[in-house]
């Protein structure tokens, strides 16, 4: 009798599905029912919505002025209320606008908060990744001021990258002098500045004579006349001078656009309405010199901000025209947005982000970051820590027992907050001397004194004179 032999049966695994986080996140409460999810390219877009809401719940839409408003007219037609989108270069910037002017409410998202997400290998499944969690609440919005706010910040934003741009041919007209041995950069602290400039434009006007050019020194200089003779004593060469020429020609045209720029920032910010309702007293200069710096603003930037803000932010420690400006513009006037002064510091990352595990700290650093508002906060502790104010004490301190880096990061908190509450209760800054600083130093460090000693059971005496 023939055995039939059987034929083992092979274990089959269960197959796993080709997006392994949907049934996960499927199973979460849906807070926008509404969303749909856009992936920004330069060339394309890439936009998902809800499978229920149309046949082909993704498509692909061009980058022009038509294809965004086919896009807007699509997404009206899905029902689509809320947006998520990446922040990817400036490529955003015109569907936002033109999302948000059609009545959306658009989410720009950190990349940084879906790139670990695994299954996105295309844009397709891209944009559907970012409807779908941005559908149950998994991102964070970025924060915008109000748009009059965004129309300053372009303009401030435009007139820091014109500064950068006339500095390189500073550079250059530096270089040009250098190159014929025309000492003039040691000589003078600044060679844009009333004598440095009569004497550059006097050697372009064909002049040669070190006893004529030494003649445009400005009186109040600091160096005698005879070293001006010795320094604008050189070898003019025909192409070095050319390359003068050039390079200021070119400093003078950023300059004009410069005007041209705080011309229109003194209309933008003359038209806002002012936050407060209430009369204002005469603004105080006194605390504050005038630094005559040519990167100043050519208009009374510190009456308008006062008029605007109610407060005048330019008296607190270290903040100038310039800086005051750069914080309004970036972080706008409404400190509602955030919670505490403890999350705009956070927000502006100048408070420490702290690893820990199991109860236990295990890194504490403050994480890097381009928010111009930031810098200008750091900028304006850098400059109190020359002053005899009560921060500039601080940051004295705090530099001679942490460093000056973790002073400046320390300071620039400090600043933070004062803004902060400035601005959320409109009441003005008054500051304290380095003297009183010091003496309430010393009062909290015998009041932790005595309280340690008491914990040891001991008491703490003034020693005997």
């Amino acid at each position: 009798m023939s055995r039939t032999r059987k034929t083992p049966t092979r274990k089959t695994r269960s197959t796993r599905p080709t997006a392994p986080h949907a049934a996960a996140v499927d199973s979460l409460t849906v807070l926008h029912p509404n969303a749909a999810g856009i992936d920004i390219g330069l060339e394309d877009l890439w936009v998902s919505v809800r499978e229920d809401r149309d046949p082909e719940p993704v498509r692909r839409f061009g980058t022009t002025t038509p294809d965004l408003m086919a896009l807007a007219d699509w997404l009206k037609v899905c029902g689509a209320e809320t947006v998520a989108m990446e922040s990817t270069g400036v490529y955003w910037i015109p569907l936002y606008e033109l999302l948000e002017a059609r009545g959306f409410q658009v989410y720009l998202v950190n990349a940084r908060q879906v790139k670990q997400v695994s299954g996105r290998k295309a844009d397709e499944t891209d944009c559907q990744w970012l409807r779908r969690l941005h559908a149950f609440g998994l991102l964070n919005n970025s924060f915008r001021p109000a748009a009059e706010m965004r129309a300053l910040r372009a303009y401030m934003r435009h007139r820091a990258d014109l500064i950068e741009h006339r500095a390189a041919h500073i550079q250059h007209m530096q270089k040009a002098l250098h190159q014929m041995n025309v000492r003039l950069s040691p000589t003078v602290k600044d060679i844009t500045g009333v004598t440095g400039l009569a004497i550059i434009r006097a050697i372009l006007a064909g002049e040669r004579d070190p006893l004529k050019l030494a003649r445009w020194r400005d009186p109040r200089c600091a160096q005698p006349e005879a070293e001006f003779v010795k320094a604008l004593t050189g070898n003019y060469r025909d192409e070095h001078v050319f390359a003068l020429k050039q390079a200021v020609a070119l400093y003078d045209a950023y300059t004009q656009q410069l005007v041209e720029c705080d011309q229109e920032l003194e209309r933008k910010f003359s038209a806002l309405k002012p936050v407060h309702d209430h009369d204002l007293p005469p603004l105080d200069r006194s605390d504050k010199r005038n630094t005559h710096s040519k990167n100043a603003p050519a208009y009374d930037a510190r009456s308008l901000l006062y008029q605007l803000l109610g407060v005048d932010l330019v008296a607190a420690g270290g903040l100038n025209e310039v800086t005051a400006q750069i914080i309004i513009t970036e972080i706008g006037t409404d400190m509602s947005r955030w919670q505490n002064d403890k999350h705009f510091c956070s927000w502006l990352h100048l408070a420490p982000h702290t690893d820990s595990s199991g109860g236990r700290v295990l890194r504490s650093h403050t994480l890097k970051t381009h928010n111009r508002a930031t810098q200008a906060f750091r900028m304006a502790a850098q400059a109190v820590g020359k002053t005899d104010t009560a921060l500039g004490a601080y940051f004295r301190r705090m530099r001679a027992k942490h460093g000056p880096k973790k002073a400046i990061v320390a300071t620039a908190h400090k600043i933070a907050r004062i803004v902060y509450f400035m601005l959320r209760d409109h009441k003005p800054f008054r500051d304290t001397t380095a003297e009183v600083y010091a003496q309430r130093e010393r009062e909290r460090e015998i009041a932790r004194l005595k309280k340690k000693a008491t914990q040891l059971g001991f008491t703490l005496a003034p020693a005997a004179v």
